[in-house]
């Protein structure tokens, strides 16, 4: 019996590890596409910002300055769908505890409990 409570108690520790660096890694990941949606965020507000000046100038100066705030403000749009593209498609990478169910699945039945077949 000691053994058996050994052998759990180290398979736990082990299923714990697992976990633990898999949530690092899938840490790092969530981290990047953060950042990216932070960026695009950031472009989205540029744009804003860029589109106002542009309405602005356009309104005061006729022509020239305005259009000038335009083209930046397009440019920004261009950058922000970019950022979001790339943030996405880090995000769509994040798997979760892949290894750690797929481990914890293998765990035989006689260690799970089963509460609706337990007699007295």
């Amino acid at each position: 019996m000691r053994q058996v409570t050994s052998d759990l108690s180290t398979l736990m520790r082990q299923e714990v590890e697992l976990a633990k660096a898999e949530i690092r890694q899938e840490g790092k990941k969530a981290g990047k596409a953060a950042g990216l949606f932070g960026g695009a965020g950031f472009g989205a507000y540029m744009v804003a910002l860029f589109l106002s000046l542009a309405l602005w100038g356009g309104l005061s100066n006729v022509m020239d300055a305005g259009w000038a705030g335009l083209i930046v403000a397009v440019l920004w749009a261009a950058i922000a769908a970019l950022l979001y593209t790339m943030g996405r498609r880090n995000a769509e990478r994040i798997r979760g505890l892949k290894q750690t169910n797929d481990s914890v699945q293998r765990i035989p039945d006689a260690l799970k409990p089963h509460p609706e077949g337990v007699t007295r």
